[in-house]
């Protein structure tokens, strides 16, 4: 009796992992698509003072959240990110984020971007925008930013 009973149940399993296995929809090999940042995203100003206050807040998200990857000071060479082989600008440098608004930087952290995840509505809009200007800070603080080689 319980012979019978352990081969059906061998049956049952082996059954369900085909029909799972079957039922999973194949690997899409398409190239991510390019990421845009809607106009009236990146149009937007930042409502928080970069204060002190806001500073320290902003610190507080990127030491939990952000820190493993883009690096504790900001060189993007946190732990994680290294044994990826990820490739994170270096926020030291001012040139890094030049080009970037408040508002992009606002929703490529929201949103998440590439392998970073989203912060989503983990946490609240001014902890977002407060976690902005800490990024921005970095350029700031007088760190040296790696040489660049001398032009030609």
């Amino acid at each position: 009796m319980w012979k019978y009973v352990s081969v059906l149940s061998i049956l049952v399993l082996v059954g369900l992992a085909a029909s799972a296995q079957q039922s999973q929809k194949p690997a899409d090999n398409k190239p991510p698509g390019e990421f845009k940042i809607p106009p009236e995203a990146a149009a937007q100003t930042n409502p928080v003072k970069p204060n002190p206050e806001s500073i320290a807040q902003g610190k507080k998200v990127y030491g939990y959240d952000c820190a493993m990857c883009h690096g504790a000071d900001g060189d993007g060479k946190g732990d994680l990110a290294v044994e990826m082989k990820l490739k994170i600008p270096d926020y030291r440098d001012p040139e890094s984020l030049k080009d970037r608004t408040d508002g992009e930087l606002f929703y490529i952290i929201q949103k998440g971007k590439g392998d970073m995840p989203p912060e989503g509505d983990r946490a609240k809009p001014d902890g977002l925008w407060s976690l902005v200007n800490y990024v921005r800070s970095f350029a700031k603080k007088g760190a040296s930013p790696p040489e660049k080689p001398p032009s030609p």
